[in-house]
Order: structure tokens, then C-alpha cells, then sequence
């Protein structure tokens, strides 16, 4: 019986140490083409409406030191010009899933409305991250809150937002 003995070949090297699921430190966009933006209303289990936002800029922040990353997102539709912003950014899952707390400025009468994201990083690399997410949000409170105005009736609003910064 012959014996063939295979050459190991090492694995590639980790983009990352322990469980970091973000870019390296620097600033990073979203290139046009490469995010998508839905709202979707609902009255009760019923869709009402949906339809897509485009959204005019996105960027992450990785900063050098341990603070929390920077996300912004910036949406620019007839019905729905408003500003993202996170203030904190908590990992979960091993660096698997992103929780974004942050502010939604309403370009009505500018007031800010609180916003959960809930984002899962799909992919990562030392360049780039793509992230796929959802935020609900009561639509009679940001009625009241924001002056906005979906035009149809609806109980919550779900906000969809598919982005790779590179």
C-alpha cells in the first residue's frame, strides 16, 4: 500500500482579532448603487405602504481609540428628508449583529425622534462592512413628534436599510 503525504497549506489569516466585526479605524461611504432604503407602513398586520428612499449619503466613522463607531445616514425623498444619527453602537453576538442607538432629524420642523437599528453584519473585511437592518417606529408618535406624514394610515413604520461602507 502507497502512502501520499498532501503539503498542509495554512489557513488564511483572520482580517481581525477576537471577535472585532468593524473596518480598521477611518472614515467610510456608502458608493452609489450599493445601499437600498425601504419604508414600509402597517395598520395592524397589513402592509399599507411601501416604498424605497434613496438615500443621499452615508458614512461610518471607525475612530483609532476604543470609542464607539459613528454611523449617519442621510435620506432624501419627496416624502421623507431626515438625518440618521447614531450615538452609541453596541455589539452583540460576537460582533455578529450591531445595535444603534441614535436620533432621526425630520427635516419638517426639526425635531429629533429616537431610533432603535438593529443591524447584522452580513460581510466584513479590514475595508469595508455590509450591514443589512430594520428600526419600527410608532407612527402616531413620530406623527405628533415630527409633523410626518406617511399618506396612508398606519400603527408603525419600518425602516430598512441595506448599506456597504468601503
Amino acid at each position: 500500500m502507497t502512502t501520499v503525504t498532501l503539503p498542509t497549506v495554512p489557513p488564511p489569516p483572520e482580517s481581525h482579532t477576537g471577535t472585532r466585526r468593524l473596518p480598521m479605524p477611518g472614515d467610510y461611504t456608502v458608493a452609489p448603487g450599493r445601499s437600498l432604503v425601504e419604508l414600509t407602513g402597517w395598520y395592524g398586520p397589513l402592509p399599507t405602504l411601501r416604498r424605497r428612499i434613496a438615500l443621499a449619503d452615508a458614512s461610518l466613522t471607525v475612530p483609532d481609540s476604543s470609542e464607539h463607531p459613528m454611523f449617519r445616514f442621510e435620506f432624501d425623498d419627496p416624502r421623507l428628508t431626515a438625518r440618521l444619527t447614531s450615538e452609541q453602537v453596541e455589539s452583540f453576538a460576537g460582533g455578529r449583529r450591531l445595535q444603534l442607538t441614535g436620533d432621526l432629524d425630520i427635516d419638517i420642523d426639526g425635531t429629533a425622534f429616537p431610533l432603535l437599528l438593529r443591524l447584522r453584519v452580513v460581510e466584513h473585511a479590514d475595508d469595508r462592512l455590509l450591514v443589512v437592518g430594520t428600526a419600527t417606529l410608532p407612527y402616531r408618535l413620530l406623527r405628533r413628534a415630527t409633523g410626518f406624514r406617511a399618506g396612508r394610515p398606519a400603527t408603525r413604520l419600518r425602516l430598512l436599510v441595506a448599506a456597504e461602507f468601503a
